[in-house]
Parts: structure tokens; sequence; C-alpha cells
């Protein structure tokens, strides 16, 4: 069996990268060979067989044609069993739709905006293409399957485009719990002197770059109403840093307000924190939300967040409308409460451990091979 993963920027660190490479020891394990069609190949990985389509661009409009047509004419070259892509291009044969719907996004992004610059956005060359190429994808007769990575996107390709459910597979992604867990509670003193954070402070903690889509000026001017050993820390990356601190400034809380900028590593503040909150305008699935949940932290996210519907199931959070800064606030306020964090986050971190590699892997490997019309193979144990 032979799949071939498509996406255009690889980087072993990357989302989609970290889904693919989860499942590539199961891979093995079915003797599947993988080929990536990408523009630049890092090597250092051998599971894969890299096909570089880096054709000259100017633009993102042009990156992304450019890099489908090229990916096309390779397919017509050598086409391996199935196709896996990453990117939305039509022709292949599975699309994982790891970055949700970009109607429901630009949607999403829209509210609040002045009439100008929602007319900015209709008219942006950028978005015109992806919302075409988004079409053409999802009516393409070849598709044979769809990965969603949450119920929430499943189900606005459905209403969206009209895919059948037959074609649409949710397959969540595998979480460490291992390495993300309430172990990490026990360098939480540590961890908060870095910060500075006061011990007896009830924290907040914020994962997410890109600052407006995941609700930083939200989470900053709930944190106004609630009390003052009440912190929040942010950590990821934003080219408008000095826009939040000012806007800290302005609502009083500047000195209860951390932007740590990008970490390599945020397990050292999920075990420093005592909560997470992550009012995201639109999330098809975070993994900074799976992590915090593995780490037994009640998670507060919005009600366009994949994991809104894993926390209404289990009980383990809170969610509301992104914009809704009286509702977040007041999610916020009940989870000053500590027995009430233990009991959520309890059942937050029973809530992911299924999301193993492993499981994930299987569920992928039994897509491929029900797709190739294969039978599953018996294991002995």
């Amino acid at each position: 069996m032979e799949i071939g993963i498509v996406r255009q920027r690889y980087t072993p660190y990357g989302g989609a990268e970290r889904f693919v490479a989860d499942a590539l020891a199961a891979l093995k394990r079915e003797d599947v060979a993988l080929t990536l069609y990408t523009r630049a190949w890092p090597g250092g990985e051998g599971a894969f067989a890299p096909v570089i389509c880096n054709p000259f661009y100017v633009g993102n409009v042009w990156r992304d044609w450019s890099f489908a047509r090229c990916v096309r004419a390779a397919w017509a070259t050598h086409r391996p069993d199935l196709i896996q892509s990453h990117e939305r291009i039509a022709g292949c044969d599975v699309f994982r739709a790891g970055d949700g719907v970009h109607r429901i996004w630009l949607e999403q992004r829209a509210r609040g905006m002045n009439p100008l610059r929602r007319l900015g956005l209709v008219l942006n060359p950028y978005h015109r293409y992806t919302l075409n190429a988004e079409v053409r994808l999802f009516a393409d007769p070849g598709l044979r399957a769809v990965i969603c990575n949450s119920r929430l996107v499943r189900d606005q390709i459905h209403n969206q485009f009209g895919v059948p459910d037959a074609k649409l597979h949710v397959i969540y992604n595998a979480v460490d719990s291992t390495r993300f867990s309430p172990a990490l509670a026990k360098q939480r003193d540590a961890v908060r002197r870095v910060y500075g954070l006061p011990t007896d402070a009830t924290v907040f903690a914020l994962v997410g770059s890109g600052y407006h889509r995941k609700g930083v000026a939200q989470a900053v001017e709930a944190l106004a109403r609630l009390p003052e050993n009440t912190w929040l820390v942010v950590v990821g990356k934003d080219k408008n840093l000095a826009r939040y601190r000012a806007l800290a400034e302005r609502f009083g809380v500047a000195a209860r307000v951390r932007l740590a900028g990008p970490e390599k590593d945020v397990a050292p503040l999920l075990g420093a924190a005592d909560a997470f909150v992550l009012p995201t305008l639109y999330d098809p699935l975070p993994n900074a939300c799976l992590e915090a949940m593995a780490a037994g932290l009640p998670v507060i996210t919005s009600n366009q967040c994949g994991a809104a519907e894993l926390l209404a199931v289990h009980d383990a959070g809170m969610v509301c409308d992104a914009q809704d800064v009286a509702a977040l606030a007041d999610a916020m306020t009940q989870l000053l409460d500590p027995a009430l964090r233990a009991a959520m986050g309890a059942r937050a971190r029973q809530a992911v451990l299924p999301f193993t590699a492993p499981a994930m892997a299987a569920q992928l490997v039994g897509l491929y091979r029900s797709l190739l019309g294969l039978k599953t193979p018996t294991r002995t144990l």
C-alpha cells in the first residue's frame, strides 16, 4: 500500500505533520509506503519518500495555485494507491480538514468588523481563491473520504457543502497524556517564580499564536472583572504584542497579565496554571486544549472550537461565545472554586486518555484499508 501525503510546507513540528508523524509507526507495521509532496524537504525522517513540488511564485495566491498545479502533474506521472491532502487541492482521494472550513472562519473573523474591513475580506484575492478551491475540492466526485478532527468540522462540511455523512470520518488528534499530566504540577512553584506569579494566585493559561483569533483581548477584558488574585499568562506568537500590553494597561490589569511570547515547551506552564482559557474565534481542534485537558486542567473555550464538544460531553469545562466577555468572565469566576476546578480537571484528563497515537493510527489504517477494499488483518495476542 502506498499513501501519498500532500503538505505544501512540511516541518516536523507542524500540527498536520504531527498528525501524520504520530501514525508512522503503525503505518510501517502495515507495510505502508509514504510519499510526501511538498515544496521543501528538511530531511531527517526516513519514513517519507519526498517529491519536491516547488515552482516559482510571487504572493500567496500564486504560491497555492502553482503548488496545486505541480502536485497534480506529479500525480499524472505516478499516482499512489491513495492520496491524502492536507491542502485544499481537488483530485485527492482523502482530504484532512485540519483547518476546518475557510468560509466559516471568515464569517467568524468578520464579526465586530466595520463594513469597510468586511468588504476587504470579501474582495481579498487570497480568500476568494481559497473559497473557490474549497468548493472545487468538496464537489470533486473523486473525493472518497474527509478526515475531520472534530464533530464540529464534520457538521460544518456536511451543512456547507452537502458532503454525505458516509464520507466524513471524525479522527481526533492524538495527545501525549504521559508528557502532559497532572504530575507537571510538581514544579508549580518553581515555574510560577519564572513568570513572576504569586504562589497563592489563581492562574489562567492561554496558549495560541495569532492573538486576535485566539481571543486574547476578550480574556484580558474578562480578567478585569475578576478578583485581584487572578492572573492570566499568554504563550504564543503575535506581531502586535505592544497593542495587547496597552490593552491590559487600559483595563487596569497589566500587573496581572503576562504576555510571554512563543515558548518551545508549554508543558511547564500548564503545570503552573489552575485552568485553561481559549475564547477562540474559530479552531477546529487546537492541540493546546487537548494538552491542557491531559494535564488535568478545566478548559473554557468558545462554541466554535472543536474541543467544546468534548467539554460538554464530559462536563470538563465551560463553553461560551467567543466575543461574550460577560459570559467568559462568569465562567472564569466559577473556576475560582478549587473543588470545581479539581473535579472538572479530572474529567478533562479522562476525556482525552483514549486519544493515543496508536489508537489514531489504527483509525487511519482502518480507513485506508476500507477505501482500498482490503481486509483488516486479524492479530494474535
